[in-house]
């Protein structure tokens, strides 16, 4: 059992024969990842990477049977490479672009509603890995450790520290999600919690947010209507950041008094979360909770 992907997922690559799209595509595979083929329009017959290229994504599915895939497609483009998944009929979409316009997301976030059966994860973000089974992102694979203890974060490289202190407390990783940090994204924080609440391979969750927007507190109050169900460890990154200035992400901004590091920390505190002030202390906190 794992959240999103195995290593029965069948994964296209859009924006294969590109230079980010060749290099991620070969990572991917030489981690074990089922990759079948790629899309790259005007190039549709050849092959690369030794797999298949198809000129659109309705082409790679009906021809491969792919259901999910990961878009490595300009900014300008992206938009439009996502609602062409969700029409092929792709469960899984996995945006990694960065710098997508706020106006073409509410374009995509609309049209997905209006779809149903397509998850979209990203866009700028680091993807999804099922430790030592499917990696769909741009993580390094290696230090993803086989466990049971789920990543949720809106940061890629808080993703990885995360796994890294989690590994080093002698426990393993079942699937970690980088949901991204743009203002608009597909899966929420809530929502990738509660697939790890759903998942009875997965017995804890490391939660990793940032200042800006409401997604913490929503799968904080979340998380205490379950009963805390599973031990959740949190970190929100951008305890010194200045209100009204952006930090990193397109959506760490903070508008008001709820916004702030120390509010989300409360609250989440307050639902029964085992908050840290450092991603250093993860590790160990989550094995204390797992062990009372």
């Amino acid at each position: 059992m794992s959240v999103l992907v195995n290593n029965h997922s069948k994964i296209i690559v859009q924006g294969f024969t590109g230079t980010e799209g060749t290099f991620h595509a070969t990572q991917m595979i030489e981690y074990g990842t089922n990759v079948v083929g790629g899309v790259t329009p005007g190039k549709g017959g050849s092959t690369h990477l030794e797999k298949p290229v198809f000129n659109t994504v309705a082409d790679a599915v009906k021809n491969t049977g792919a259901d999910v895939s990961i878009i490595f497609v300009p900014p300008a483009f992206a938009a439009d490479a996502i609602m062409e998944a969700a029409d092929a009929g792709i469960g899984l979409v996995v945006c990694i672009t960065e710098g997508i316009p706020v106006q073409d997301m509410v374009k995509v976030k609309n049209y997905l509603q209006s779809t149903r059966g397509t998850r979209l994860v990203g866009p700028n973000c680091p993807g999804v890995i099922t430790a030592e089974e499917c990696k769909v992102g741009i993580m390094p694979g290696f230090i993803f450790k086989k466990g049971r203890i789920g990543i949720v974060s809106k940061s890629g490289t808080l993703t990885y520290e995360a796994a890294d202190q989690v590994a080093k407390a002698g426990l393993g990783i079942s699937t970690a999600i980088g949901i991204g940090g743009d203002p608009i994204i597909g899966t929420t924080t809530r929502e990738a919690v509660e697939l790890f609440m759903n998942d009875p391979e997965t017995d804890a969750i490391v939660m990793i947010g940032e200042i800006g927007g409401g997604m913490e507190a929503e799968a904080a109050q979340y998380i205490k209507s379950t009963g805390n169900k599973k031990p959740v460890v949190g970190f929100i990154a951008g305890q010194t950041a200045p209100p009204g200035r952006r930090m990193g992400h397109a959506g760490a901004i903070v508008g008001g008094a709820d916004d702030t590091a120390a509010a989300k920390m409360k609250i989440m505190a307050e639902c029964g979360i085992h908050v840290v002030a450092s991603p250093a202390d993860i590790g160990k906190v989550m094995a204390e909770a797992i062990n009372k």
